[in-house]
């Protein structure tokens, strides 16, 4: 397969990914938001980045703070490091680990 059409249905898997995560994490905020008894560990963490283009670091930062419960924060100076406020960092391994599925991956496949 050429490299447009790969990249593009690479973009429409990323589309499509991102619609289910905004909608599984506007679930979990309003759950958050309407509990009787908080129990939020909100906190910011450092997201280690292997995606290196400005695009590319762009997309995903976005991609990041339009899913609600997230926001990015700024790049570290080296560009290694992505710092993201969660409204909920229980586990920040599981949610590195979520990002890194849902969208990095995958903007990755897109680079290529």
């Amino acid at each position: 397969m050429s490299n447009l059409p790969r990249r593009m249905l690479a973009c429409l898997k990323l589309s499509g990914i991102f619609i289910r995560e905004l909608l599984l994490s506007s679930w979990s905020v309003a759950r958050a938001a309407f509990a009787k008894e908080q129990r939020l560990q909100p906190a910011v963490i450092r997201y280690p980045l292997r995606v290196r283009s400005d695009l590319g670091i762009a997309t995903l930062a976005n991609l990041i703070s339009l899913t609600p419960g997230t926001t990015s924060l700024q790049v570290s100076g080296d560009r290694t490091g992505l710092f993201i406020h969660c409204l909920d960092a229980a586990s920040p391994d599981e949610i590195i680990e979520g990002i890194r599925k849902a969208f990095e991956n995958t903007i990755l496949e897109i680079e290529r």
